[in-house]
């Protein structure tokens, strides 16, 4: 996907989630994410942006910190918009140097786009959610992603962030796991092994396990968010597949 759609993804999905955040109210319960309300909400995604925003600024990493954020709700909304700005601004040069945590990972701020898009997009859902006060995944039945921003996160979330996890070595599953995204005409395999990190390829016909559906469905099961995708198999490997 062209660098240009990652940005406008993470503006328009922020201005989305600010939209039902403010809807919902602040004390709301997030169904999505048990135990969080709409400010812990909204306070991640703002830290998330304030560290993304330093590490764009540092590329060397030494002094990558995420910025402390206020508590009050009016004061952390008018915080969220200053990180929103500054990250965006430091996304105008996909080419430019940045330090990201995860392991190969192109370090530059089109990785950051792309990871930054993808953080927006399932956050708004979180929120769209909050606002419906179920997760009912028909409740936010207007929320549908693109096909190919949908596949896009797929490939994201299993091909660069699983394997970087701290606790990608600890499972004790094995097993593939087929991935199948219908209206994008695409499919994936992980392989899982104890003891080390999941392995991602495009193509497969099937697993011990298999998540198919549409591209918007498969990225939100991937994301352990209400969906209609289809599960079907060992459904053990799951664990490994939580989201980080």
């Amino acid at each position: 996907m062209q660098h240009e759609r990652f940005v406008a993804e993470i503006r328009n999905q922020c201005a989305a989630l600010r939209s039902a955040a403010i809807a919902a109210g602040p004390d709301a319960q997030v169904p999505t994410c048990p135990g969080w309300t709409v400010h812990r909400l909204v306070a991640h995604l703002a830290r998330v942006q304030s560290w993304a925003r330093a590490a764009l600024r540092d590329p060397t990493g030494k002094d990558v910190r995420a910025g402390r954020r206020p508590e009050d709700w009016d004061e952390l909304l008018v915080w969220w918009d200053e990180q929103l700005s500054g990250m965006i601004d430091g996304l105008a040069d996909p080419a430019s140097p940045a330090w990201l945590p995860w392991r190969g990972v192109p370090r530059n701020a089109g990785s950051w786009a792309r990871r930054q898009a993808h953080e927006a997009a399932i956050h708004r859902l979180d929120a769209e959610h909050a606002r419906a006060g179920n997760d009912d995944p028909d409740a936010v039945a207007a929320l549908v992603f693109d096909p190919e921003f949908a596949a896009d996160g797929i490939e994201e979330l299993a091909g660069w962030l699983l394997p970087s996890r701290a606790t990608a070595n600890t499972s004790t599953c094995s097993g593939s796991v087929f991935l199948h995204a219908a209206d994008a005409g695409r499919s994936w395999t992980l392989r899982i092994e104890p003891g080390v990190a999941p392995t991602f390829s495009a193509g497969g016909l099937e697993g011990d396990l298999t998540i198919a559906g549409t591209a918007d469905s498969v990225y939100r099961r991937l994301w352990g968010r209400p969906s209609h995708a289809t599960v079907t198999g060992d459904t053990t490997l799951l664990e490994p597949l939580a989201a980080p």
